[in-house]
């Protein structure tokens, strides 16, 4: 566990060496070969801090709240954080005693804002357990370094690797037999930034999110773009399934221009 700290603006970046956590644009042949099936998802597992190597060794940068963007991270990540400053600081939100769940983490700004805001519980998901061991935890631990020594004071931070199909399984606010029988397990606010560009997973990500959260007073946020081009995701597509689905309200509140081909929204959802 790590300790909470407050009134920091900016955050230490482990940064990644590659881009394979943005989406790849393929194309495929329309003759009669015989289709490849897909592969399998990896097992869904938690993964520990102590499991990060040791040859692991972080390069931290700094990212500044106030405007500085880093190629290296979706700018989607700094915008939920400032967004969730902004509801925090209008007394819209409050994350303390907050058990808190951040998928499709990478590098996991949002989670560690929630620590340093108090939260009670942050649990990072991210598809591969290596973004985990990788990114995600060395940037935890970057930021989140000094146990507190105040009694309850620290967030319980663990992380989780899994497909949004059956990740549900392993997360330790869910386990329970009868879910119906006790409304308020679950997570009390869900964040996510940046996973929704892919059409064919946003059905798995919104059925995980019913799952996840507590009722009736779970939120999540969400920050996307609007459109994500070639890829055919963004954040209207989700809210169009959501609204289909006729559940949970959407509610935009905070949008960042950057041209119309380049919009970037926060989105917050709850049940009805």
């Amino acid at each position: 566990m790590w300790s909470n700290q407050s009134g920091l603006d900016s955050f230490r970046l482990f940064p990644s060496n590659d881009d394979d956590t943005k989406p790849q644009l393929g194309f495929s042949s329309l003759d009669d070969s015989p289709q490849i099936p897909s592969p399998l998802p990896p097992p869904c597992i938690e993964v520990l801090p102590s499991q990060v190597s040791s040859s692991v060794k972080p390069t931290l940068e700094s990212v500044n709240l106030d405007g500085l963007t880093l190629l290296k991270l979706w700018e989607g990540s700094l915008d939920l954080v400032k967004t969730l400053r902004s509801e925090v600081e209008s007394n819209n939100l409050s994350l303390a005693g907050m058990k808190v769940l951040e998928l499709g983490c990478g590098h996991g700004l949002p989670g560690i804002y929630s620590c340093l805001q108090g939260a009670s519980a942050v649990h990072f998901q991210d598809f591969n357990s290596e973004v985990l061991q990788c990114l995600t935890i060395p940037n935890v631990v970057a930021n989140l370094p000094v146990k507190s020594q105040s009694p309850g004071a620290d967030s319980e931070v663990r992380f989780f690797a899994g497909d949004w199909s059956e990740v549900h399984r392993i997360l330790p606010n869910l386990q329970t037999d009868n879910r119906d029988s006790n409304p308020s397990l679950g997570y009390d606010i869900i964040l996510m930034a940046e996973t929704v560009y892919s059409i064919s997973t946003l059905p798995a990500l919104y059925e995980l999110i019913k799952k996840c959260m507590s009722r009736p007073h779970g939120v999540v946020y969400m920050a996307a773009k609007k459109y994500y081009f070639g890829v055919g995701g963004g954040s209207r597509r989700f809210i169009s399934l959501v609204e289909k689905d006729g559940v949970m309200v959407a509610s935009l509140i905070a949008e960042v221009g950057g041209g119309s081909s380049n919009v970037r929204e926060v989105w917050k959802l709850q049940f009805k």
